[in-house]
């Protein structure tokens, strides 16, 4: 694995019975029900929902027969639906879903970026709506890693480059290939926590429900503790950390974020982790999963960078689960890892964790085009883009796409533009697939010659961002081999092709002349 970087307790409820922590000395009531006509109001006639799951941030307590549950809260809490297969919650007027409910009498310390106002006593009863709707085995999510706009020019960057095209992919994707939803896995905004709002409504121009991701860049960072650095993020997009089915896979998002407010903390006031009271909820969650179901974690910083500790008991929670694929994004590079026992995964089986490129490329920097929009090249030679995940049951696939590219614009091929034929076995043809991994096969041939297998090559930097000046470290997804001896003068083209570890093909091209 090479991955590049810049006693818990489970509450089954029957809607009454349980009991608080010391910490948490009051309870929660409500009913999670279906609301048939989508008004988000329980109207006469409309039924409780038995066995939904319900959690406070750390318990998950099942609604009983009619319905309803109940949970031990404290006064800084989101009490929130897990939301089950075949079910929707409702979402806002930007796409965002409502599956919470803040219970913050005082409302959050007055901080730069305000979060959530008062919410007064705590409600008699809180309710969740849900409305049916089908679920397929077989769907396509969005995934949009650092979108990180820190102006409103960045924002307009954001919608032209990519949210427009991915306006017109839904549009002529038609209802089996269309995605159903996205993943904004985090550093959604670059510290300028105003523009969530200016964010958002571009992207709920696509239409889906988009679920949050918090990221380094998201929080509240005029504060000393973790528990106030997510008040603007909560505020607009709910907990930090929560799971949601569709069809038949758990999506458990989770927040890597642990604000110290130390200054001299690495590489600032924060670290990669989880904290004790999401590893509860975690063991929680996936105590309710059967072992068989593909689980997706969702998270901003890659899991290998989460405290050793904290890990491991994270792993130790992932363990009985057969099919487990993780996504992050944070370090503006795209690569794929696959943990084993040296890296502390605990099964047999190697775990997939998806490092995503960024929507944003290398911070939305670098020269204009003619309508004014950076190229972004990212550190590894990977054009800014976004990600289509296909889900059949427990299989999946993943696409990428560079903004404002073709589809099948999947690698650079790297050679020089004219040779001497007396060169050409010393010369070296270097080709970045842009989502490779060490489980795809790359090949290429000169004009219409045998294939020669291409060696993926560590410790390089790609030469389109080393031109650039962009580059953060090498490259993990480039090919090298070189030319076959002996060519004929004249111009010829160099093919390449790659199958990646989901049988997807792609190919490139590059045009030299030999002397």
């Amino acid at each position: 694995m090479r991955l590049v970087v810049p006693v818990l307790f489970l509450l089954v409820a029957s809607g009454c019975g349980t009991v608080p922590h010391a910490d948490q000395p009051q309870p929660v009531r409500g009913i999670v029900y279906h609301d048939a006509n989508g008004n988000g109001v329980r109207d006469d006639g409309e039924k409780g929902l038995a066995s939904m799951r319900v959690s406070n941030g750390r318990e998950i307590a099942l609604t009983d027969a009619a319905g309803t549950y109940s949970l031990p809260i404290g006064d800084d809490a989101i009490i929130f639906v897990i939301k089950p297969r075949g079910w929707m919650t409702p979402v806002n007027e930007v796409n965002l879903p409502r599956f919470f409910y803040i219970h913050k009498p005082a409302g959050s310390p007055r901080l730069k970026y305000p979060g959530v106002e008062p919410t007064g006593p705590l409600p008699e009863s809180i309710d969740f709506p849900l409305v049916k709707r089908e679920e397929p085995d077989s769907f396509r999510i969005i995934v949009f890693g650092d979108t990180q706009t820190e102006t409103l020019q960045q924002v307009g960057y954001l919608a032209h480059d990519v949210v427009e095209e991915v306006i017109g992919f839904q549009e002529g994707a038609g209802a089996d290939s269309a995605a159903v939803f996205g993943l904004l896995l985090g550093d959604i905004v670059d510290n300028e926590l105003e523009l969530m709002g200016p964010v958002n409504e571009v992207i709920a121009q696509i239409g889906l429900p988009f679920y949050g991701v918090i990221g380094n860049h998201d929080t509240n960072q005029d504060v000393s503790a973790d528990t106030l650095s997510d008040e603007a993020f909560e505020s607009i997009y709910g907990p930090v950390y929560y799971s949601f089915d569709y069809g038949p896979v758990h999506f458990l998002v989770l927040d890597t974020i642990y604000w110290t407010g130390k200054a001299d903390d690495w590489p600032e006031p924060w670290r990669p982790g989880l904290g004790e009271r999401q590893l509860q909820f975690i063991r929680n969650d996936l105590a309710l999963v059967e072992d068989d179901r593909l689980v997706v974690l969702a998270m901003h910083v890659p899991i290998v960078q989460i405290r050793d500790e904290e890990r491991a008991a994270l792993y130790r929670n992932l363990a009985k689960h057969s099919r487990v694929v993780s996504f992050s994004a944070h370090t503006h590079i795209q690569e794929h890892a696959f943990l084993e026992g040296e890296d502390g995964w605990p099964t047999a089986d190697s775990h997939h964790h998806i490092n995503f490129g960024a929507v944003c490329g290398y911070w939305w920097y670098g020269a204009t085009d003619e309508l004014g929009i950076p190229h972004a090249t990212m550190a590894d030679g990977t054009p800014n883009g976004w990600s289509l995940i296909t889900f059949d049951d427990n299989a999946y696939s993943v696409r990428f796409k560079a903004a404002r590219r073709p589809a099948d614009y999947q690698m650079n091929v790297y050679a020089p533009e004219e040779i001497a034929a007396s060169e050409a076995a010393d010369t070296e043809v270097l080709v970045n697939v842009f989502a490779g991994s060490s489980r795809s096969l790359v090949k290429m041939r000169i004009d219409k010659g045998p294939w020669i297998d291409m060696r993926q090559k560590a410790n390089r930097l790609d030469p389109a961002a080393e031109a650039l000046d962009q580059v953060g470290g090498d490259c993990p997804h480039l090919w090298q081999a070189h030319l076959p001896a002996g060519p004929t003068p004249g111009t010829h083209t160099i093919e390449v092709t790659t199958t990646d570890m989901f049988g997807q093909t792609y190919a490139g091209r590059r045009i030299i002349r030999v002397k």
